[in-house]
């Protein structure tokens, strides 16, 4: 049968859009599904603040009748400017095992971002770096954080076929909590905190981390200013995902520092892992999801390090190895025995070097690719 692309224009597209991961992944054990409605909102310009500096389309791919795949593409035009480049992005690219359905997707979204002036294109990537990024092409026995990404093996043959080569990899540890934090490094936490001048928060409800949430997104435009595929958020952004993220929060494991002029210069943000729950959740917090969700957050035995932000200046001051080893105490306090890291690009050699130091293992990978026109 023939392959039909339709663009994604009615709210009734959206759901299809968004729902089409669950049944491509419905056999997954490893798939970790996200909540309907958040993908739905990011689709939506009147919902999603990126598209006040993005351009996007999103289409569907129909064979006999039924939804086999789906693409998005994006021009990020903030990014552009800061790269002096143009470059368009696709994004969720999900099909079945069958390449005229994944030739047919990239080829659409490739045709629009010439369209759009652009001299090439890569991703996977999404709106923003909080946004999907990267395919899975190493660890499909682990369960990923919600942070990260699940994809099924065959993408990578169907990439290559298309064209892509390897822009950057990410990769992934597991880290194995110890049941005591070292005396010295404990000493040397007190040390850092004495040599730097600096003081380190703890909370325990969640409304003591609102008045903090502007000047961590701000600290995270300074310190992840650098890296690949990154834009500032703006105030509307800081909203967006505050509002996506911060009620999932426990806490109990975020960490702040602040100096001497109670300014914030770092912090750390882990969260009990949700994957399981999420699972149960099976795409809706509500009526049931949030119980899942909830049991999670209370009693966990895995953690996920989400974000550590710190103060370009002060980050050859050990302040990354003093937010761990505080985190490190809370993590034993609750018995948790297992950390994920999110992905770490693969050329941030000094981070690979100091999870390494950990008992660890190396487990995920997964790969941004590029093709130029």
């Amino acid at each position: 049968m023939a392959i039909e692309i339709k663009e994604v224009v009615s709210s009734s597209d959206i759901k299809t859009f968004a729902k089409f991961p669950f049944e491509i992944y419905k056999n997954a054990s490893f798939w970790v599904p996200p909540i309907i409605k958040d993908e739905m909102k990011m689709l939506m310009p009147e919902k999603n603040p990126a598209f006040d500096f993005c351009k996007a389309k999103f289409w569907l791919a129909f064979k006999d009748g039924k939804c086999v795949g789906r693409i998005g593409a994006i021009i990020n035009e903030l990014y552009n400017e800061k790269m002096n480049e143009k470059l368009g992005r696709f994004s969720r690219a999900e099909f079945i095992d069958d390449f005229e359905v994944s030739s047919k997707l990239f080829i659409t979204a490739e045709e629009w971002v010439k369209k759009q002036g652009m001299t090439g294109i890569h991703g996977p990537l999404g709106f923003t770096n909080l946004d999907l990024q990267g395919l899975l092409i190493e660890g499909f026995d682990y369960m990923p954080s919600i942070g990260s990404v699940y994809h099924h093996p065959y993408y990578l043959s169907h990439f290559e076929k298309a064209g892509y080569i390897k822009e950057i990899d990410w990769i992934e540890f597991r880290l194995e909590q110890e049941d005591n934090i070292p005396p010295k490094a404990l000493k040397l936490r007190d040390i850092i905190k004495k040599r730097a001048g600096v003081e380190v928060l703890n909370f325990t409800k969640s409304s003591e981390l609102v008045p903090f949430k502007k000047d961590i997104f701000k600290l995270l435009n300074k310190a992840f200013a650098e890296l690949h595929y990154v834009t500032s958020f703006n105030d509307k952004l800081i909203e967006y995902y505050s509002d996506k993220y911060f009620t999932l929060l426990n806490p109990k494991f975020v960490k702040i520092i602040i100096n001497q002029e109670k300014e914030v210069v770092a912090f750390i943000i882990a969260l009990p892992s949700l994957s399981e729950a999420m699972i149960k959740a099976n795409g809706k917090v509500f009526p049931f999801g949030i119980f899942h969700i909830l049991k999670a957050m209370k009693h966990p035995k895995v953690v996920d390090l989400l974000l550590t932000g710190v103060e370009p200046q002060l980050q050859s001051q050990g302040i990354s190895a003093l937010l761990i080893t505080e985190l490190q105490q809370t993590m034993i306090d609750h018995g948790v025995r297992y950390v994920e890291t999110t992905g770490i690009f693969e050329d941030n050699h000094k981070a690979i070097q100091y999870w390494k130091e950990y008992n660890h293992i190396q487990h995920k990978r997964r790969r941004c690719f590029r093709k130029e026109f």
